[in-house]
């Protein structure tokens, strides 16, 4: 007998059956589906924390102030100006692992543009800022040497500042202030989203540190110290972070004249280490989510086996009347096989159309990151036509041993 003749038989058999088959194949169906959905919601949870890596800047190390003690009380992160400018020239000249280091100053206030006001963060910046941030100008220009040397009244602003004060008009050229300070918007920087604490990094306007410093957020103090409040280092690409880390580290502590044994007057924070592990976690939430969805399969194969036992048992007057006729082992174990392995795929193929319309309603309505990946789709729909092989084999098999005049005398 051929192969077609056989797939013929065994879709006549199942036909036969319709509702028996359609709840066999239920398992498979929820089994496949649940897979598709999880690898997606899990691709998309990865998808959103490499954005967050990307809008960061890659291989980026974070210097931040140190604390003082007063009274026995320890103050927090930052209370202490202690790193200064010069100190992020130091880094960048001195260690052959950094690419670029940015001091920054941070302040916040309301920034006002005619009669509409919009409150916001901004940072006194060098151009090194845009470099390991990796943030690009979609509108306008960047700030001039001239502007950075001598607190040009200029500024940068992100998609939300421009939003909420120009609306859809063009920002450029337009005059706001800060801090009753007019700075004119010369540029505006690309979309960069939420960061990885939920902050809108698009909120945000840039000035040159000179500016931040002399007229915007500077005291006379701070003029002297050329004091800030970070600095954001771009280690080089491929670079070992642990060793500019420790290179940074000794630097800042020979510069800040620190004896041994004495506590940095400085933090040091890898933010790449922080992204990395969250993606690393990520991506175990996702296989676990599919190896949950995956025992939907088994389960289904389950009831695969379960029912062509069933099946067998229905059907042994017929197995051996096939058997009396001239049908071969091989015949009847083929038809059997067949039999649940097409129950497995016809339950396969439903089942990654409900997993895609499942995983694009999870995205319209709950408003969750999915990412549907069409290895995703193969891996469960093979991972289908396996479940129909391994579970349809023994009642096959049990089917093909059976004895032609036993199979005729069973009632």
């Amino acid at each position: 007998m051929n192969f077609a003749a056989t797939l013929r038989i065994a879709l006549l058999a199942l036909r036969v059956n319709k509702m028996r088959s359609a709840l066999t194949m239920l398992g498979i169906i929820i089994g496949v589906a649940a897979v598709i959905v999880m690898i997606a919601v899990g691709g998309g949870a990865q998808a959103r924390v490499e954005e967050q890596i990307r809008s960061l800047g890659s291989n980026i190390i974070m210097v931040l102030s140190g604390s003082i003690t007063a009274g026995g009380a320890r103050t927090g992160i930052g209370s202490q100006p202690t790193i200064s400018e010069d100190d992020a020239y130091a880094i960048g000249r001195e260690i052959e692992e950094i690419q670029a280091a940015a001091p920054t100053l941070r302040g916040a206030g309301q920034v006002v543009y005619g009669n509409t006001n919009w409150s916001t963060v901004f940072y006194g910046i060098t151009p090194d800022y845009l470099e390991v941030r990796e943030w690009t100008i979609v509108e306008g220009r960047g700030f001039e040497a001239a502007e950075i040397n001598g607190a040009g009244k200029v500024a940068l602003i992100g998609q939300t500042v421009a939003k909420n004060l120009f609306g859809d008009a063009s920002p450029l050229d337009q005059v706001v202030r800060v801090r009753k300070v007019p700075l004119t918007i010369i540029g505006v920087l690309d979309r960069k989203g939420q960061s990885m604490t939920g902050q809108d990094q698009d909120d945000i306007l840039l000035m040159p540190i000179s500016t931040a410093r002399k007229r915007v957020l500077g005291s006379t103090q701070q003029s002297k110290s050329r004091s800030v409040s970070s600095i954001m280092v771009k280690v080089n690409e491929g670079a070992d972070m642990g060793v500019a880390d420790q290179r940074m580290r000794e630097l800042l502590r020979q510069r800040h004249r620190l004896q041994p044994g004495q506590d940095d007057d400085f933090f040091v924070r890898n933010l790449s280490e922080i992204l990395q592990a969250q993606e690393a976690s990520s991506r175990v939430m996702a296989l676990l989510l599919a190896a949950v969805a995956s025992v939907s399969l088994v389960v289904g194969g389950i009831g695969i086996m379960n029912i062509m036992l069933v099946s067998v048992t229905e059907r042994t007057r017929e197995i051996g009347l096939r058997m009396a006729v001239g049908a071969r082992a091989r015949d009847i174990l083929t038809q059997f096989l067949v039999e649940a392995v097409t129950l497995s795929l016809i339950g396969g193929a439903i089942g990654i159309v409900l997993g895609i319309g499942g995983a694009m309603a999870i995205a319209e309505f709950a408003g969750w990151r999915t990412q549907l990946s069409p290895s995703s789709i193969v891996l469960a729909a093979g991972f289908a036509g396996a479940v129909g092989i391994f579970f349809g084999y023994y009642p096959a098999r049990k089917a093909s041993l059976l004895l032609p005049i036993e199979a005729l005398r069973y009632e």
